[in-house]
């Protein structure tokens, strides 16, 4: 497997995700570079051991030296990077993400990248409510869930590869979707749960509900403090399957009310049920 035999990695994009997989590659014995427009995280980065090296523009020196690329930019960054750089990958490298939308993306890197390059989209499932490489951590990829998504221009050994990346990051359990799996699945269990923490946040304009407030909100809306120009993004580039999970959230919401202004207690306590039996699968 290539991974085995190539151990120069280029990262670009040197933030929280970004830093956290250099961190823990370069903890496994990985030469790791870094690309990031922000020269206070290239400096942060070499200085506290997470990269060898690093640059704040792409050199063709960098990327024709990498046998594996990961991407943790913007979608819209990731594109125009690869239609810019892209021709200088050399032959037999591997190509990453971590953006979280894939239609539309997936299809278009791959047709931009030179023959002999894979491109293999992935999600890791991981994160936290701060930015930054000055926050990178490997430890958030523990018993964290990590994607595969392969389209039909994926090889065997391509997908392979990104499992052992996944497995090699530390993650305990690795799945695989197809790009329009992953963005139905990512609308329900992350976007939507962050637009519910958004409008938690901005339904009411009380600036005491700090002085109130139990460990219940602070756990619904601790992903209300939110990055909102990748956010949006993440929304508008997965509208249709948003809007889908939307819907089908306010209509359970128009349920629950129509339960409690009718009073009927065995219909709540039936949710609860149901409620209580889903959530502890996720305890298993």
């Amino acid at each position: 497997m290539r991974w085995i035999s190539d151990n120069d990695i280029l990262i670009v994009g040197l933030g929280l995700m970004g830093g956290s997989y250099a961190k823990r590659l370069r903890s496994l014995g990985y030469h790791v570079e870094a690309i990031d427009t922000r020269p206070e995280a290239i400096t942060y980065a070499v200085e506290h051991g997470i990269i060898d090296c690093g640059y704040t523009e792409p050199t063709e020196d960098a990327i024709r030296r990498a046998g594996v690329l990961i991407f943790a930019v913007y979608p819209h960054v990731f594109v125009d990077w690869i239609r810019q750089w892209g021709h200088l990958i050399r032959w037999g490298a591997m190509v990453t993400d971590v953006t979280g939308v894939k239609s539309g993306i997936v299809e278009e890197v791959q047709q931009l990248l030179p023959a002999g390059v894979e491109f293999i989209a992935s999600h890791p499932m991981a994160g936290r409510e701060v930015y930054g490489v000055e926050n990178a951590d490997d430890r958030i990829f523990r018993d964290a869930n990590y994607i595969v998504v392969p389209t039909d221009k994926n090889t065997l050994e391509g997908i392979e590869w990104s499992k052992e990346l996944g497995r090699l990051l530390g993650f305990a359990r690795i799945s695989v979707l197809s790009p329009e799996e992953h963005d139905r699945m990512i609308g329900f269990v992350s976007q939507l749960t962050h637009v519910i923490a958004v409008a938690l946040m901005t339904c009411s304009d009380s600036t005491h509900l700090v002085d109130y407030t139990g460990d219940s909100f602070r756990d619904l809306t601790r992903i209300a403090r939110i990055n909102d120009a990748m956010w949006s993004e993440l929304f508008l580039m997965n509208k249709a399957p948003l809007l889908e999970q939307m819907d089908t959230f306010i209509d359970e919401m128009h349920t629950l009310r129509g339960m409690l202004e009718a009073e009927d207690k065995e219909g709540l306590r039936e949710k609860m049920r149901l409620s209580t039996a889903r959530r502890a699968l996720f305890n298993k």
